[in-house]
C-alpha cells in the first residue's frame, strides 16, 4: 500500500509541476476609473489561463468567484474552475473584481465585470479564441455578478472609461449564474451581499435595480443554473426567479437542483452525485455548439429491428470530434425526426439506438430496455456519414 501511494504522489505531483501558471492581466493598464489608489485591490485584474495549444477549441469563460462581494473564493471558484475549463479545451479567466469590503459599491463592480468581458474579446486574436464564444460563469455573489453581466451588458455606468476597450461588446454569449445571489429585495435575499455591493446607497430602489430576476430580457444569452435544494445562505428561490424570468422572455435556459449539499461546494468533483452538475454544464455547452460550432442538418427516417418498426426509443448521432454536439432523436412507432437546429452535424457519427426490450422477443433486461451499437451482432459501431444532402435514413438492425 505505501509504494502505491508514494507512485500516486509522484505521479500526480509531476503532473501538477507541468500545469502552466497564469499570467495576471490588469484590465486597466493606466489606472481603473474610479480606483482609491494602486494596489491590487483597487486595480481589477484577470488570471489568465489559457487553454493548451494541442487541446483549445477557441472557447473563453470569464469566472467570478463569490465572497458576498467582501472576500473572493479565488481557489475552489476561481483557480479550480480555471483548470476544468481548460481540461475542456476553454481558456479561462479568473476575474478579481473590486469589493465593497474595500469600500467599492456599485456599480464599481459592473464596470469591472464589463471591462473583463471586453478585455478579452478585444484581445481575443492574441489570446486564440473567437471573441463570439465568451462566456460567463459565477458562484453566489459573483453568480449575482455574472447575472448582471448576461442583462446589464448594455448599462453605461457613471465614471466608467471611453477607451477603445470599451467599444467592444459586453455582452457574454452564454452564462452560468452558480447558486446565485439573485434578488436583492425579496425575502430569499442574500443581505451580505446587498449591503457589500450597495454600500452607503443601500435603497429599496437601487436594490430592485440590481435584482436581475427583473432585468431579464430577450437579449439576455443562453442561461445554466446549477443549485442545491439544501441550501440556506442561498436559498434556491433565487436561481428558480432567474429561471422563470427567463422562460418568461424566450430566453434559453437549464435548471439543475440538487437535493443535498450546503452553500459554496464550486465543483466538489469528490461527491459522484453533487459532482456531476459540471458535466451537465459540458454537456450543455457541447450541443449548444458553443465547444465547437458545427453545421447540422435535419433528418428524418424509420428504423426496425428485425425488420420490425421499433415501438418506442430513441437513436443518438455522436460524432467524432468529442467537442462537437451530440444530437437524439427520439423514436415513434418507428419513425424519428430532428430539424436542422437539432439534427446530427456533418461527418462521421457513431449511432445508438436503445428501445424497449419488447421488441425483441424473448428478450428480458433488468429496465425493459436494450442498446445497440451495430447494424448486425458482430459487426462493429454502427458508423453513418452524414453529408449535407442527408435528408432521410431507413435504419435496420438486428439483435
Amino acid at each position: 500500500m505505501k509504494s502505491h501511494l508514494l507512485c500516486y504522489l509522484t505521479v500526480f505531483l509531476t503532473a501538477t509541476s507541468l500545469t502552466a501558471e497564469p499570467t495576471k492581466v490588469r484590465l486597466w493598464p493606466d489606472g481603473a476609473p474610479l480606483a482609491k489608489g494602486q494596489e491590487d485591490k483597487d486595480q481589477p485584474f484577470v488570471y489568465a489561463w489559457p487553454a493548451a495549444k494541442e487541446k483549445a477549441n477557441g472557447a473563453a469563460f470569464v469566472v467570478c468567484p463569490g465572497g458576498g462581494y467582501g472576500g473572493l473564493a479565488a481557489d475552489h471558484e476561481g483557480t479550480q474552475v480555471a483548470k476544468w475549463f481548460n481540461g475542456l479545451g476553454v481558456s479561462a479567466f479568473v476575474l478579481h473584481y473590486r469589493l465593497g469590503s474595500q469600500g467599492y459599491h456599485y456599480p464599481v463592480q459592473l464596470i469591472d465585470v464589463q471591462r473583463a468581458i471586453r478585455h478579452v474579446r478585444a484581445n481575443a486574436k492574441e489570446y486564440g479564441i473567437d471573441p463570439n464564444r465568451i462566456g460567463i460563469v459565477g458562484f453566489s455573489a459573483g453568480g449575482h455578478l455574472s447575472s448582471m453581466a448576461a442583462t446589464l451588458f448594455d448599462e453605461k455606468p457613471a465614471g466608467a472609461t471611453k477607451d477603445a476597450v470599451d467599444q467592444v461588446s459586453a455582452r457574454p454569449d452564454v452564462a452560468a449564474p452558480t447558486y446565485p445571489v439573485i434578488s436583492m429585495i425579496e425575502d430569499y435575499r442574500h443581505d451580505g451581499s446587498r449591503k457589500n455591493l450597495l454600500g452607503p446607497n443601500n435603497t429599496d430602489e437601487l436594490a430592485a435595480q440590481v435584482s436581475t430576476e427583473r432585468r431579464v430580457t430577450a437579449q439576455t444569452p443562453p442561461i445554466f443554473l446549477f443549485q442545491t435544494d439544501e441550501d440556506t445562505v442561498v436559498p434556491a428561490e433565487n436561481a428558480v426567479a432567474f429561471y422563470l424570468a427567463c422562460r418568461k422572455n424566450k430566453v434559453p435556459a437549464e435548471l439543475h437542483v440538487y437535493r443535498p449539499g450546503p452553500h459554496g461546494v464550486g465543483l466538489f468533483l469528490g461527491d459522484p452525485v453533487l459532482g456531476s452538475w459540471s458535466g451537465h454544464l459540458r454537456d450543455w455547452l457541447r450541443n449548444q455548439g458553443f465547444l465547437k460550432p458545427s453545421p447540422r442538418t435535419a433528418i428524418s427516417g424509420k428504423v426496425t429491428i428485425n425488420g420490425q418498426p421499433v415501438s418506442w426509443g430513441s437513436l443518438v448521432f455522436t460524432p467524432e470530434d468529442p467537442s462537437a454536439p451530440v444530437a437524439c432523436a427520439r423514436i415513434m412507432k418507428g419513425n424519428f425526426k430532428l430539424d436542422e437546429k437539432t439534427g446530427p452535424v456533418i461527418g462521421k457519427s457513431k449511432l445508438t439506438l436503445s428501445h424497449s426490450a419488447a421488441d425483441v422477443p424473448g428478450l428480458d433486461t433488468p429496465d425493459g430496455t436494450a442498446t445497440t451499437h451495430e447494424q448486425k451482432p458482430g459487426a462493429g459501431d454502427w458508423i453513418l456519414e452524414i453529408k449535407p444532402d442527408t435528408k432521410s435514413l431507413e435504419l435496420q438492425a438486428e439483435r
